[in-house]
């Protein structure tokens, strides 16, 4: 539980960093902060056993 938040500080940290220091158009810091939360969103419902693995894609073999 530990490892999970001390991850979702530097996450937090990390995106601070980037929206403060980095100048970008404030589209484009909208879009990465919303990948962002997609992302950390999708990870702590894998990281519960709420997703599992639904999420794995389903290739076909070609032979």
């Amino acid at each position: 539980m530990i490892s999970l938040v001390i991850t979702l500080v530097v996450i937090g940290v990390l995106l601070w960093l980037v929206n403060t220091y980095i100048p970008m158009d404030g589209k484009i810091k909208q879009i990465l902060n919303v990948v962002v939360v997609i992302c950390v969103v999708v990870w702590l419902l894998s990281a519960f056993g709420v997703l599992g693995h639904s999420g794995d894609i389903q290739v076909p073999q070609v032979k």
